[in-house]
């Protein structure tokens, strides 16, 4: 697998722990490509990341991002109003021939409306919307409760999407992350579940959970460690 190259000072030790990986992006010595599950998914998804889980070794969304090929993961807080528009509609693959403008739909719990912080009430998810998942796109917010809150709040784009609450979800997996509630989910585990919803089906994303699980494994041998 080709690594990105580091700098040539220090140990030959100190060296080898700070080779990148230039898929998964992290240390060579934690690398997580063997949980990359190729899965096949009728939705579309774009994953925004908070600038500040990046670098999160904890963070599920790179190997979510990795394991669906039609997606796309991208880093920011604020988004340029153009920028995000065409994250919303525009063909996740630029060399597409042609391209039918995909229905976005905000994976998000409802919200009571705030105007005193800008917050619009969402529009209602049509049932219309849901016949046909290969038109839609599904917008993920990666980040804590309180990050993802803000970026809803400063990307009014997004408060006027149709929003897929997810409710009754069984207790997280996402052992290595403190979560308020038994049903806070991981980015991972929620967009799998947001994907078996819009899409009628679990099975195909059950193998990709699986490894999530792995992947939850190998974090917690290090803490351990």
């Amino acid at each position: 697998m080709e690594r990105l190259g580091v700098q040539p000072s220090g140990t030959a030790a100190s060296r080898s722990k700070r080779c990148i990986c230039a898929i998964c992006l992290r240390p060579q010595s934690t690398c997580i490509c063997h949980w990359i599950t190729p899965t096949e998914h009728a939705v579309e998804v774009v994953v925004l990341q908070h600038p500040l889980e990046v670098a999160n070794a904890k963070g599920s969304a790179r190997l979510l991002h990795l394991s669906l090929p039609h997606s796309r993961l991208v880093t920011g807080e604020v988004f340029v109003e153009q920028a995000l528009q065409a994250l919303l509609t525009a063909p996740l693959q630029p060399q597409a021939a042609t391209h039918n403008p995909k229905q976005a739909i905000l994976l998000y719990p409802e919200t009571p409306e705030d105007p005193a912080r800008g917050l619009s009430a969402s529009p209602v998810l049509a049932p219309a919307l849901l016949r046909d998942p290969s038109q839609l796109r599904l917008i993920v917010l990666d980040g804590t409760w309180r990050k993802s809150r803000k970026m809803l709040y400063l990307n009014p784009l997004l408060q006027h999407l149709p929003r897929l609450p997810l409710r009754d979800m069984p207790a997280s997996h996402y052992l290595i992350r403190k979560a308020h509630r038994p049903d806070q989910l991981s980015t991972l585990e929620a967009t799998c579940a947001a994907l078996m919803q819009l899409e009628g089906r679990a099975a195909p994303f059950q193998p990709l959970l699986t490894a999530f699980d792995g992947f939850v494994a190998q974090q917690l041998g290090y803490r351990d460690q």
